[in-house]
This record gives structure tokens, sequence and C-alpha cells, in this order.
């Protein structure tokens, strides 16, 4: 059986990575941002290059794009380099259960090593079970005080 084939999208590849996106937005049930937001923001991260990058995944070699990961990069005080946020991950259900969720998520891991990172982090919903134990199972765990976890929390400013 041939492994996921990972690697990191060049401009070129724009519209496959917003095309998987705005299939994840579409399984959250949402409508916005639209379509042609997300091709603009795409394009507008892989022009930049510095902030984002994308990675895309495929089952095999022969498969296009199933899956995509989104990596953000900021300069953190507390570990004195680069944190890579894991801000997306999304495989197509007809794609799931082949390890190119896992293949993906160590590749972000990688990239973010390659760049200097001390740090990877992401958010995912207590009721996603599933993604839970895949990031569990990949060395990411909750909490950094004992009896406690880490919250994600946010506030809309529109």
């Amino acid at each position: 059986m041939s492994r996921p084939r990972i690697w990191l999208a060049d401009f070129d590849e724009a519209e496959s990575v917003a095309g998987l996106l705005v299939e994840f937005r579409n399984w959250y049930g949402r409508d916005w941002p639209s379509d042609n937001a997300f091709l603009a923001s795409v394009e507008r991260l892989l022009e930049d290059g510095r902030q984002a990058e994308f990675l895309l995944g495929a089952p095999h070699d022969d498969a296009p794009p199933c899956g995509v990961a989104q990596l953000r990069y900021r300069y953190s005080v507390w570990t004195a380099a680069d944190d890579c946020w894991l801000e997306d991950l999304w495989v197509r259900e007809d794609a799931r259960r082949v390890g190119l969720g896992a293949a993906l998520v160590e590749g972000a891991c990688g990239r973010a090593a390659d760049r200097g990172c001390r740090r990877i982090e992401l958010d995912v919903s207590e009721a996603n079970e599933g993604a839970i134990a895949l990031y569990e199972r990949l060395g990411f765990a909750t909490g950094k005080l004992p009896g406690g976890r880490d919250l994600f929390m946010q506030r809309r400013l529109d």
C-alpha cells in the first residue's frame, strides 16, 4: 500500500487549497466567507509566504489533493522563536482512514521545525473525539498546569 504524499503548496495551487478550505467551510454548515474570498485570502498568504503556508496531501502519488493544512507563524517571547499555529486541517471524507490526516499533521510539525519553531499549537472541539485522538497519538497534549487545561478563547470584533 502506498503512503500519503504531502507537499508545500505553491502559488499555482491556490485554487486547490481554497477549494479544500471551502469544503471545510461547507462541512461546518457555513456559507461565508465566499468562495472568492477564500481564494483571494489563500493567494494573499501564498504570495507573502512569511505569515502562513499550506500543505497539501494526497492518499497516494497518483491522487489529486484531498487534504490541506494551514500553518500560521508568529514570533513568541515565551520561546524566543517563531511559534506555529496549525490553523486548519481538512481531509475529504472519501480520503479518510488511510493516514492522510496524520501525515499532514506530521508534515506540519516537520515544516514548523524546519522553520525554527519551538512549538506547534492548535485548537480542536471537545466534541471532535476522532481529531483529539489523532492529535494525542501524535504527541499533542492539553494543559500546562497540573489539573488544568488550556482553553482557546476568542472575541469577535465585527
